[in-house]
């Protein structure tokens, strides 16, 4: 490993040395003195401005976070590290690669992200928006200039999710230089090596920007290797100084060995061992985008996308309960058949915004409004029959799947916003959606054992008004007030739609669910070096699915109502900036990163044990809420060198909504306790164009885990890493 870092670096300053010295043979060049590595003196983690490419954010809950300023494990998507300074991001960590980031905010489902409308550059990037919203494709963080993320009240601009909207900015090609070129090689233990490289520049009125990641390594956990590609190519063309057309494609490819799930015994005695060595996931994935911006005036302009993605998500293992054990089968004369999964997506959309901007009594006013369409098509074919062999192969024996569903999406939606401006200081933003969703579904499952095949035939039509306001209210010129109340909805996903088991039932009647954010707080800057944001937040979450037992038989239906209420509260102060102004001895920033959420059912739906108060949901809490997230952490920057230290606190969750306290014998319910993890890294820059980074992830090598799964990566709890180390060696020329 070590060995495949140096000569990657090796060779590029090789070719930095010979590129001068051709350069020096033909003329001399005097050229800019740069400083790339130099810490800003501001935090890492800002606010979106009143508006931006045709969205107004004034008076709604946001971060930005811009990698470039963060010491964080960027190599394997660390994403408690990421979101250090954002209160309230619960993370997921099944198997510690990164692929598949699983983050949510406010009591919601880490899962895949699926409570956000997740984007890339502003186009959509999860299965399907609104039957499968899972991201299974994550971007390589070394490529990713800044992460937005809106909270709730993003829904009326971005989609309906309850989560908001959180959205990854791809860097662009440098403006002063025809090219340049950056690159990033990491190693570590467990045999890691990340190595990305990227080139870009602008050539007169043409921008572009390139990269190529890779990854791979045997993972913490025994049966946990992984590899990964990600390419990703990009152009801007300035037609002329009001119209600018950009596209961009993004291919990533990815292969996976799932270690699968452990008990709460296997887990105790060797949280590293694995009891699945036959399990795979494969996942390509295709992102295209296409943007026009065209300025009409000094007042209005256009911004239209056009976006699609072709992804497959196929897996192939033995995925039965840890009760059964995945051993030759002396009868056969060889391992047991595996199942084979294959979901494939097809997605296309535009959306169309336009910012207008006009002047009212000399306050500036922003109306923002826009049309949105989009078509989903997913093809589902499970509990195929696979091979009994080991590898990755994704063949089946008989040509009859066990469920082969189509599902379609057609959506149409129009929206609008006004930032009013009264006086200076305050700003109140009206905002609506319209939204009409068709989801329509075909094709057959197995019931009764396979002797019976049911045609599953379902069309819904909806039409979904959301309305929402917020306000915002300037206390001095570095801090405000903000308030925001905006409806939510989301819509039965196709999975949900889907029987699990042949003897579960789907309830015809089955409603999407509905509700709404509210937040409101005080963010801003007192002085330079204290940076802050403290604000409380209420989530109602009505028509909530689950699965209960009715005529003795597994019942899929709208179980009932929770509610999440509690306060979110970050702070930054750099205390050594404060005491000496000229910065002669570096800045020391100290930051906390706190919420707690009251998240608990407040109405269960489910007549058959109404009168049964120990099966009752009302005054549990929400599956997978932790009360309690803090993440504190120090950094000191000086010069070229920085270095972070980052201790993170994740209260205890309930994996089951009834709060099961004792784990089952399959471990796929009970309590996961609470861990405290810390975090330390740091970088440093050579000369004018190298760094070198390095850090360890779990420094205690404390033993935890995050959530329980029913089915894929486990089934069974998926335990979190423990120490692992990296060192990163860089150049930008």
């Amino acid at each position: 490993m070590i060995t495949k870092v140096f000569t990657a670096f090796s060779i590029l300053v090789m070719a930095h040395s010979l590129n001068a010295q051709q350069a020096d043979s033909i003329k001399s060049v005097q050229l800019q003195e740069i400083d790339i590595y130099v810490k800003p003196k501001r935090t890492e983690l800002t606010r979106m401005p009143e508006t931006k490419n045709g969205c107004i954010y004034a008076g709604k809950k946001n971060e930005v976070i811009t990698l470039g300023n963060i010491d964080a494990d960027l190599s394997i998507n660390n994403m408690r590290q990421v979101f250090g300074k954002v209160p309230g991001v619960t993370v997921w960590e099944n198997d510690g690669s990164g692929l598949q980031v699983a983050i949510a905010t406010r009591g919601l489902s880490p899962n895949r992200s699926w409570e956000f409308n997740t984007r890339q550059d502003g186009g959509d990037i999860s299965g399907e928006t609104f039957g499968y919203p899972e991201a299974y494709y994550s971007p390589p963080l070394e490529a990713i200039e800044r992460i937005e993320l809106v909270r709730g009240a993003g829904a009326l601009q971005y989609g309906s999710q309850f989560g908001g909207s959180l959205n990854y900015v791809v860097k662009k090609g440098n403006s002063r230089k025809p090219f340049s070129f950056e690159t990033q090689q990491t190693g570590g233990n467990y045999g890691l090596f990340n190595s990305y490289n990227a080139v870009g520049g602008t050539v007169k009125k043409i921008s572009y920007y390139s990269f190529f990641h890779h990854r791979e390594s045997q993972g913490w956990r025994k049966n946990n290797q992984y590899q990964t590609n990600t390419g990703y190519a990009s152009i801007t063309y300035s037609i002329s100084p009001k119209i600018q057309l950009s596209a961009s494609y993004t291919r990533s490819d990815y292969k996976s060995k799932q270690p699968g799930g452990l008990t709460d015994k296997l887990f105790d005695a060797d949280a590293q061992q694995s009891v699945r060595s036959r399990n795979w996931m494969l996942v390509p994935w295709n992102v295209a985008n296409m943007d026009l911006v065209w300025k009409f005036g000094e007042r209005t302009t256009l911004f239209t996308k056009l976006f699609g993605i072709s992804g497959q998500r196929n897996s192939v293992g033995f995925v039965a309960p840890l009760t059964i054990a995945d051993t030759f089968n002396v009868n056969i004369g060889s391992f047991n058949g595996r199942q084979v999964d294959l979901d494939t997506y097809l997605n296309a959309g535009a959306e169309t915004r336009l910012m207008h901007q006009y002047t009212v009594s000399g306050c500036k006013q922003t109306l923002s409004f826009g049309v949105r369409v989009y078509n989903g098509d997913m093809t589902r074919k499970q509990l195929g029959k696979g091979s009994t062999g080991s590898d990755a192969d994704l063949t089946i024996s008989d040509p009859v799947w066990g469920r082969d569903l189509n599902y379609k999406t057609e959506n149409a939606a129009v929206f609008a916003e006004h930032l009013v401006c009264i006086g200076k200081r305050l700003s109140i933003t009206p905002g609506i959606r319209f939204e009409q969703i068709n989801n329509k579904a075909s094709g057959y499952y197995r019931i009764n054992s396979g002797k019976e095949d049911k045609i599953s035939s379902d069309a819904r039509l909806r039409q979904i008004f959301l309305a929402g306001v917020g306000a915002e209210f300037t206390v001095t010129k570095r801090s405000s007030l903000y308030l925001n109340g905006t409806q939510n909805y989301r819509p039965i996903t196709f999975s949900e739609l889907t029987p699990s088991s042949t003897t579960e039932v789907v309830d015809p009647n089955l409603k999407d669910a509905s509700g709404y954010n509210a937040d409101a707080g005080y963010r801003g800057q007192i002085t330079e070096h204290l940076n802050f944001d403290v604000g409380a937040f209420y989530l109602h979450y009505d028509n909530r699915i689950g699965t209960i037992t009715k005529d003795g038989a597994p019942f899929r239906t709208n179980i009932g109502t929770s509610v999440s209420k509690g306060v979110e509260l970050y702070v930054e102060w750099d205390a050594l900036g404060m005491i000496f102004q000229n910065g002669k001895y570096g800045h020391l920033s100290l930051y906390a990163s706190y919420s707690y959420v009251d998240a608990k059912y407040e109405k269960w739906n489910n007549p058959a044990i109404v009168n049964d108060p120990t099966k009752t949901l009302v005054g549990r809490r929400v599956e997978y809420a932790p009360q309690q997230t803090g993440r504190y952490g120090l950094t000191y920057i000086f010069k070229k060198c920085s270095f972070t230290c980052q201790y993170n606190y994740v209260d205890a969750v309930y994996a089951d909504a009834l709060n099961t306290e004792t784990p089952n014998s399959t471990a796929t319910i009970g309590k996961v306790p609470s861990y405290s993890i810390i975090d330390m890294s740091a970088s440093v820059g050579i000369w004018k164009y190298f760094n070198v980074k390095a850090g360890v992830n779990n420094l205690a090598d404390t033993k935890y885990f995050t959530r329980r799964a029913g089915g894929y990566p486990g089934p069974g709890l998926m335990p979190g890493n423990g120490r692992t180390i990296f060192v990163g060696l860089g150049a930008k020329f």
